[in-house]
C-alpha cells in the first residue's frame, strides 16, 4: 500500500470525525434550546417536576458546548465536555427511576437515548484525541510475529534439562505428602 493511499484514508477519517463533531455541536444546540425553552414540559413528561431549573441550566450548558464545538479550531475539549455533561444527564435521569414515578418507562427510554449519544460522544472524543496527538487508533495489537522466547527455538532446545528448582520454590518437608516406608 502506498503512503499516498494511507494519507487519503486518514484524511477521510479525520474529515468524517470532524463532521460527526459538527453534527454533535448542532445536536447540542438543538437539545439545549428545547431544555431552555420548555423545561416544564420535559420535567412533566419525565415525571420529574421540581427539576425545571436544573433542566434549563443543562440546556444552557448544551448550547454553550454546541457553540464551542462549532466555533473552536479544535473541538476535542468541547466533545469531552459533552461526555462530562452526558454523565450529569445520566445521573439526573437515574433519579427519575424512583418507584413512585409513573413516567419510569419514559425515563428509561431517555436514559437509553442519552447512553447512545454518550457512546457516540466517547467514540468521537477518542478519535479526535488520537488525531490531536498524531497517533492512529489501534483496534488491536498484532503480536503474530512474537513467540515469547528469548532465543530461537533451536538455541532453547534442551535448555531446561539441567534445571533445578530453586530452594525457596520447593515444597517444605512438613507439607509434602506422607508416604509409608513399607
Amino acid at each position: 500500500m502506498s503512503g499516498r493511499g494511507t494519507q487519503r484514508r486518514r484524511g477521510r477519517r479525520t474529515d468524517s470525525t470532524l463532521a460527526v463533531a459538527q453534527g454533535l455541536g448542532w445536536f447540542s444546540i438543538g437539545l439545549g434550546l428545547v431544555e431552555v425553552l420548555a423545561p416544564q414540559a420535559l420535567a412533566r413528561g419525565l415525571g420529574m417536576r421540581g427539576h425545571e431549573r436544573l433542566i434549563a441550566s443543562y440546556g444552557a450548558r448544551e448550547i454553550a458546548t454546541g457553540i464551542g464545538i462549532l466555533t473552536a479550531r479544535d473541538p476535542t475539549p468541547w466533545i469531552w465536555g459533552r461526555v462530562a455533561g452526558d454523565a450529569l444527564d445520566l445521573g439526573t435521569l437515574a433519579t427519575g427511576l424512583d418507584g413512585r414515578n409513573r413516567q419510569r418507562e419514559k425515563v428509561g427510554l431517555a436514559l437509553a437515548a442519552v447512553a447512545g449519544v454518550t457512546l457516540l460522544d466517547l467514540l468521537c472524543g477518542r478519535a479526535l484525541s488520537a488525531r490531536r496527538s498524531g497517533r492512529r487508533l489501534a483496534r488491536h495489537r498484532d503480536y503474530s510475529d512474537r513467540r515469547g522466547m528469548p532465543q530461537p527455538p533451536e538455541a532453547m532446545r534442551g535448555a531446561a534439562r539441567d534445571f533445578e528448582i530453586p530452594r525457596d520454590f520447593r515444597t517444605p518437608e512438613a507439607l509434602r505428602p506422607w508416604t509409608s516406608a513399607a
